[in-house]
């Protein structure tokens, strides 16, 4: 059976992330702009604080995601099993 993304929230995201080395920088509106800094290279996210993310928009944030922060870890935070 294929994985199927969960329904996350943005508050849920931020949080995830921030306990993988991510701080918030700012927030404007309904969006949230986090990043980090790993061997001088600032890698940075935004992420729309809705109640719940579209599963495109979740999808995408995945996959910019995982090109930071390797492992399992984030496909069991962003899939179903």
């Amino acid at each position: 059976m294929p994985h199927k993304i969960k329904d996350l929230s943005g508050k849920e995201v931020v949080k995830f992330l921030e306990q993988n080395g991510f701080s918030v920088n700012k927030t404007r509106g309904s969006h949230c702009k986090i990043s980090r800094t790993v061997l001088g290279r600032n890698q940075t996210l935004m992420i729309p604080l809705h109640s719940s993310i579209a599963k495109g928009t979740l999808h995408d944030i995945y996959n910019q995601t995982s090109e930071y922060l390797p492992g399992s870890d984030i496909k069991n935070f962003f899939f179903t099993e």
